[in-house]
């Protein structure tokens, strides 16, 4: 673990590098307050540190307040050592954002234990901070597929909904629904249709751009979104998805298994997100009703995948 001293006398530097780099740790060294403040507002900051109360530029405490002020999700353990031991002094430094104090002279053994409780700490907190993340991965991901959920997609068609209206730029949808999926699950079990999820999802992915967004809206239908494009363009990313969905057969249960989407297209006109997803709906019925695997874009006469069928 790396640890950063900041300690203006030079005997006492050295001794600290000394120490600590006896007990394995991964030691940088400064000699005032203003070079300490800047080491810590690095990306890589030292998870440790020890800082002298009395330094050049920034006293301690004020290197303490600093970096308590940049609300880090994961910040440093500080421990400020000073010659300074009374009731007052030690809880102005506490007060100013040290995790902890340590007298000078220090103790060696004493230094350890402290480093150690900082340590463990630090280590935890990342830990919980990971966890975290997986969760809220977890909360916005389909356990299936692996793309984002129903509450994550409408979140993100919100977002994108937002920034067309700020950046007066187009925005399509595209509801995508597996045709006729009752009969895969009814001819070759629920597993299998599993794994026509999962496939149609991974050749949907493909045919999309870096920037578009997928996922499940529920049960066999999907949501794209397609950012910043005219119709035209929305319409070719929505041909694409429905080709490469139907381009080849589906391996199940030892089976190859025809599989194909239709597509109901919408474009966004400065209308609610409600009102575009109604719209994209009522062109997947129409694309249902034309005879499936196509695409069908509200407001479109037709489309490529009507004109391709």
């Amino acid at each position: 673990m790396r640890v950063l001293i900041a300690e203006d006398d030079r005997a006492s530097r050295s001794l600290l590098e000394r120490v600590l780099l006896k007990w394995g740790y991964d030691v940088a060294v400064t000699c005032d307050g203003e070079e300490a403040w800047r080491t810590l507002q690095q990306e890589d900051a030292p998870s440790l540190v020890v800082l002298d109360w009395m330094m050049p530029g920034l006293d301690g405490p004020e290197v303490c307040r600093r970096v308590r002020g940049l609300d880090a999700p994961n910040p440093p353990y500080l421990i400020l050592l000073t010659a300074r031991d009374g009731k007052s002094d030690i809880v102005a430094g506490l007060e100013a954002g040290a995790n902890d104090y340590l007298g000078k002279p220090f103790d060696k053994d004493e230094l350890h234990a402290r480093l150690e409780v900082g340590r463990r700490f630090t280590e935890l907190n990342g830990k919980l901070l990971a966890t975290q993340a997986i969760l809220a991965e977890q909360a916005r991901t389909d356990a299936l597929t692996g793309v984002m959920n129903r509450r994550a997609i409408l979140e993100r068609l919100s977002e994108e909904m937002a920034r067309t209206q700020r950046d007066a730029t187009r925005l399509g949808v595209g509801m995508i629904d597996i045709d006729h999926f009752k009969r895969i699950n009814d001819a070759y079990g629920h597993a299998a249709g599993d794994c026509v999820l999962r496939e149609v999802v991974a050749r949907a992915s493909s045919a999309t751009r870096p920037y578009d967004a997928f996922g499940r809206f529920g049960g066999e239908e999907f949501l794209a979104i397609v950012p910043a494009c005219p119709e035209a363009e929305v319409a070719s990313v929505l041909e694409r998805i429905r080709s490469a969905v139907a381009d080849s057969p589906v391996a199940v249960e030892g089976h190859k298994v025809r599989v194909t989407v239709s597509i109901g297209g919408a474009m966004s006109r400065g209308t609610s997100v409600d009102a575009l997803i109604r719209s994209a709906d009522d062109a997947l019925y129409q694309a249902k009703v034309a005879g499936r695997d196509r695409v069908v874009v509200a407001g479109r006469s037709s489309s490529p995948a009507v004109d391709a069928a």
